[in-house]
Order: structure tokens, then C-alpha cells, then sequence
């Protein structure tokens, strides 16, 4: 009974020496784990895909995100944790802990760049500008987007993605947005296609000077077609000599349009042309193709820009004709301004 009753208290002290030791390694696991990180500035770390924990430890330990290794491993080990990190470009803050740095590799919370392509812009430009920005990688396709096939948004994207892989996106985002939108058209909307949508919400897109005004040109535009009209939109003129991109004179200042450029027949050119153009003539944005598929009843049928950024809306000819000499009138007024001021 004695020599029970030693082996029992060696026993018990074991016991309380484990869990002592149990507990101490577990408070200094826990220690390690939200002790501030090493770095001083915000940095980004990418995890490839495929990449095992234990080199994934590795790196972060070599890019100086963390300075106990050891911790991180036993940590993962012991919650389950070593199969559960997500591929991805992250970015984490300055002195972020192990344990922060872990969470977020695991929940997949990606850093993500942001690029913008405006509305209007047509597919050369937006090549231009896509090949221009340091956030995307690798060349431009061999084959260029159809004019039109690109919705304009403001994007968010991976570090690494590829300027194909952008431009993919963004032809994707046109695809899924008309998948939406067709189907939901008004019956007043004459369009007959999703590539006529795009088509004349282009020729919009181009015209509006102000937002609010996007409606209504749609809308006066729908009501030109329903009654057989041509367009007579200055932007398609544009895209037919020179695909869209600015007019300039000889000092390289932009100009207005050429009587003889307005009397050349293209494919655009809806002064000569009946109907819709050939194809697009930028990329219009979303609100413009939604407003081109739910025109607003109207019976204007005539516009000219009245100087302010907007427009002046008539029903008749003679109504367009007194607010195009108002125009004229305002266009004498300004270059006497400039004359005077010089």
C-alpha cells in the first residue's frame, strides 16, 4: 500500500508537471503567434498555387513577414490549418502578427488592384491604356476586341493578372450585362439585336454631354429610327475617318468637322447611311446601353450642343434652326472673348 501510495504521488506530479509544461508551451505558442511582425512598411506577398505549408512558412520567414517560423508550423499543426491556405496576392499591413498573417492567407481575403477604363473610349484607346498601366502583365492579344465588345467599369483584379486576362474580364462583364439586359428590354426599344444595342448605345455614349441628358438622346435617337430618319450623328463621322480618335489641324489642335467629311460616305457616317453604322463606334458603358434599351417615350427628334456641355432639344426643324443660330451666335460670342482677352 505504501509503494502504492508512492507510485500514485510520482503520478500525480507528473501529471502536474505536464500540464504545466502543457500550459506554458501553450502560452508561449499563443505569445509567438501575436507578437508584432518584424516589417515596418505594408507589404505584398504572393502564395503560388500548389505551394506546400511548409515552404510557404519558408517564405514568408525569407520575405521577413515573420521571425518564428518554428511557431507558425506548430500552430497550423495542432488547429488543422497546414491545408487550408488559398493561392493569391496578398498585402499585409505594417507589423501584422503571425497569427494575422495566417487568418488571411487562409480566409483567401486577396489584395486586389484597381483600373478604371472610361466610358466613350473606343477599343484602340483602351489597348492603348491597358498596355500603358504597370499593374498588368505580359503583351496585348495578337487579335484586337471588336469595337464595342468591352465594357468600360472600374475593375479589381489579382497582382499578376495578364493584359489578356484583363481584357477578357472586360469582355465578359459585356456579355453577362447584355444576358441581363436584352431579355428585360422595352417594347418600345427598336433595336432588333444585342449587337444593335451596343451599336447605337455607342453613338449615345459619344453624344451625351451630360449624364442627365442620356435618356432623352436615347430616346430622341429610337424615335429617329422609328420614323425613318437618319441618325445625322457628328461621332460617326468621326469614327469613319479617323476610327474615333481626335481630329487635329495642321498645328495639331483639334477642329471641327470638314464639309467635305461630312459629305464622304463610309460605313459610320449616319448623314449618309441609313440606319445603324457598320459596327460600334466606342465601347459605351452600362447606363448608356440601358438607356438605349429603354428609350423614354419622345418627340424630339432634333439636338444641338448649346455650349454649356449639354444640349437644346427641338420637334421641329425650325425649332432646331433657331437653336442652332443660338449656338452659332454663342460660338461668335466666345471667340470674340478669346480674341479680346489675348
Amino acid at each position: 500500500m505504501r509503494l502504492l501510495r508512492w507510485v500514485l504521488a510520482l503520478f500525480g506530479i507528473g501529471v502536474a508537471v505536464a500540464a504545466g509544461a502543457a500550459l506554458l508551451a501553450s502560452s508561449w505558442l499563443s505569445s509567438e503567434m501575436a507578437r508584432p511582425g518584424p516589417f515596418a512598411e505594408d507589404t505584398a506577398f504572393k502564395v503560388e498555387r500548389g505551394t506546400y505549408f511548409g515552404s510557404l512558412v519558408s517564405e514568408l520567414s525569407a520575405a521577413g513577414l515573420i521571425e518564428n517560423p518554428t511557431a507558425v508550423k506548430i500552430y497550423a499543426r495542432l488547429n488543422g490549418l497546414e491545408a487550408q491556405t488559398k493561392a493569391g496576392s496578398y498585402r499585409f499591413p505594417a507589423g501584422a502578427s503571425a497569427a494575422a498573417i495566417l487568418e488571411t492567407i487562409i480566409s483567401g481575403d486577396v489584395s486586389l488592384l484597381r483600373l478604371t477604363v472610361a466610358e466613350g473610349l473606343t477599343t484602340a484607346q483602351i489597348l492603348i491604356l491597358i498596355e500603358a498601366s504597370d499593374l498588368l502583365v505580359g503583351p496585348l492579344p495578337a487579335d484586337q476586341p471588336a469595337e464595342g465588345a468591352l465594357l468600360p467599369d472600374t475593375y479589381f483584379f489579382e497582382e499578376g493578372t495578364s493584359r489578356v486576362d484583363f481584357l477578357r474580364l472586360m469582355a465578359d462583364a459585356q456579355i453577362e450585362l447584355m444576358n441581363a439586359a436584352w431579355p428585360q428590354r422595352s417594347p418600345l426599344a427598336l433595336v432588333e439585336t444585342p449587337e444593335e444595342a451596343v451599336i447605337l448605345a455607342s453613338i449615345v455614349e459619344k453624344e451625351t454631354g451630360q449624364a442627365s441628358e442620356r435618356d432623352l438622346i436615347a430616346g430622341l435617337f429610337n424615335e429617329r429610327l422609328r420614323r425613318g430618319m437618319r441618325l445625322e450623328s457628328d461621332p460617326t463621322i468621326i469614327y469613319g475617318v479617323s476610327k474615333g480618335m481626335p481630329l487635329l489641324n495642321r498645328q495639331g489642335n483639334r477642329r471641327t468637322l470638314y464639309r467635305s467629311e461630312i459629305n464622304r460616305r463610309t460605313d459610320w457616317n449616319t448623314y449618309q447611311i441609313d440606319g445603324l453604322p457598320r459596327t460600334a463606334i466606342c465601347n459605351p458603358g452600362r447606363a448608356a446601353i440601358e438607356a438605349v434599351l429603354n428609350p423614354p417615350e419622345t418627340d424630339y427628334i432634333f439636338f444641338v450642343a448649346d455650349g454649356t456641355g449639354g444640349h437644346k432639344f427641338a420637334r421641329t426643324y425650325a425649332e432646331h434652326q433657331q437653336n442652332v443660330r443660338a449656338y452659332r451666335r454663342y460660338e461668335r460670342q466666345e471667340i470674340a472673348r478669346e480674341r479680346a482677352g489675348s
